[in-house]
């Protein structure tokens, strides 16, 4: 199936020019309190970076423990998404978009005023399932409303305001931290979520135009009991013993492969299963899926840059997130030169130059980490690399390769195997760094390790097509 540009029509008029495409005025006002939902949900992924340190000094946590506020906040995520899709056909997406952002808001609430780690762990899961459902509620009112001929530009402004939280994101968390508390990261939402509640009932659509199959309820099971032996068992890795892991590790990880092995057979017998086996059944997409995971747990290992700048480099809170946030601004401006470079060259070559970047910049990070210039450099050079990395050459591979009746399906399969690797990299990170938050060794070991996947990664996309294959599909 070969790609062809659609022509784009000339403004009209009531319509906003956003990257080159038109969107009409009467949709702006939907889009933009969709967006500014999403914003609210990618903002709580980069904030907490900057209070790492903080929080597990507040609470006397190891790093394997506070990487929870992460890993866990994913995995609620991922479980929630098919959840709350399905409910959104069902009810609407007007009252399940409200319903997601009330949750996330009722969440903030109690990450406020969490008396204790447990608690704390708590309000993450719940904001993420309130966040779960909101991209995902978002993108499907988008593409009830919207012409295909726009929705391309839609949905490109919705992925802006996620790029945008990440180059927000740590610098809020860490002038809040840094002048008053990490728990004033939170305040924010519940503001924030009442402004998105009220525009939500005056702009967003309240029915639902598509129909789905019943929901995968055992598939989502065997795929949370899965990732959560994976959690479970890399953050009690113990990279300073022979041994590496011991009961939990072993135990939680064989729990982590029989579910997963569950899975395969539910999702064959599935009627509507979370995880389509025909999205599998070529190559190129088993590879794309693959490399999805792998830029995933890189991505992860991101989460705790600010809390290493702030061991290694005697930086305050502020600071680390400040710095921490070049990256996501070197990666925003990556993305569109990313996607253009696909025609061009092809996505092998794209991702290729992606994966090479990162393994240097994260080298680089590891090496130098002491050394604040030069590992501004690595944070830099490694930015460049997730530009493109997590641009669209693997949303470009999947809408080529994937059956036209399943391409939104595959294309948000993408979306869960990327948080698959979150988890993987967060607990990961977590694990390799052991059991203090100011160990320099620790992050210098956890992210000699992340180049180093980063190199299997640029491996892997050798096992793709080229470009001249890619045209010729």
């Amino acid at each position: 199936m070969s790609t062809t540009t659609s022509k784009v029509p000339k403004a009209a008029r009531g319509s906003f020019l956003f990257a080159g495409r038109n969107i009409e005025s009467t949709h702006l006002p939907m889009i933009l309190t969709l967006a500014l939902g999403v914003f609210a949900g990618a903002l709580d992924l980069g904030v907490l970076s900057p209070a790492l340190a903080r929080i597990a000094k507040t609470f006397a946590v190891a790093p394997r423990d506070v990487a929870w506020l992460f890993t866990l906040y994913l995995f609620a995520n991922v479980v929630s998404i098919p959840v709350m899709s399905k409910l959104s056909d069902t009810y609407g997406r007007r009252s399940l978009y409200i319903v997601c952002v009330s949750i996330f808001a009722a969440g903030s609430v109690l990450a406020i005023v969490s008396p204790n780690f447990a608690v704390l762990l708590i309000a993450r899961a719940i904001q993420a399932v309130g966040a779960g459902g909101i991209f995902p509620v978002a993108a499907a009112a988008v593409a009830d409303c919207i012409p295909a001929e726009r929705r391309g530009s839609a949905l490109g402004l919705l992925g802006a305001v996620w790029g945008l939280a990440g180059i927000i994101g740590p610098n809020v968390g860490g002038i809040a931290t840094h002048f008053f508390s990490w728990r004033w990261i939170f305040a924010a939402n519940v503001p924030l979520a009442i402004i998105v509640i009220i525009l939500a009932r005056r702009h967003v659509p309240a029915a639902a135009l598509q129909t789905r199959g019943p929901l995968d309820l055992g598939g989502i099971i065997m795929l949370g009991a899965g990732l959560l032996g994976i959690m479970v068992g890399l953050t009690r890795i113990n990279p300073q013993s022979a041994a590496i892991g011991n009961g939990w590790v072993y135990g939680a990880l064989t729990v982590s492969a029989l579910a997963f092995v569950a899975l395969i057979k539910i999702e064959r017998d599935a009627t509507s299963p979370v995880i389509s086996p025909s999205l599998f059944a070529t190559r190129q997409l088993v590879m794309t899926y693959v490399l999805e995971i792998i830029i995933g747990l890189l991505e992860g290992a991101l989460f705790f840059i600010p809390a290493a700048l702030v061991a290694a480099d005697h930086l305050n809170s502020a600071q680390a997130g400040t710095i921490a946030s070049i990256g996501a601004v070197v990666f925003v401006a990556v993305i569109p030169a990313a996607g253009r470079a696909l025609d061009a060259v092809g996505s092998r070559t794209v991702l290729a130059l992606g994966a090479l970047a990162t393994a240097a910049g994260l080298a680089i990070f590891a090496i130098s980490i002491t050394v604040l210039p030069i590992a501004i450099l690595g944070i830099v050079v490694a930015g460049f690399g997730f530009g493109a990395l997590l641009g669209a050459p693997t949303r470009y591979i999947i809408s080529n390769e994937a059956p036209s009746t399943l391409r939104a399906t595959a294309i948000g399969l993408l979306s869960i195997f990327l948080i698959v690797g979150q988890i993987v990299g967060g607990s990961l990170a977590g694990g390799v760094l052991g059991a203090s938050i100011d160990n320099i060794a620790g992050y210098r070991h956890a992210y000699e390790t992340f180049a180093g996947i980063a190199v299997l990664a640029l491996l892997g996309t050798f096992a793709l097509k080229s470009r001249e294959e890619e045209n010729a599909v």
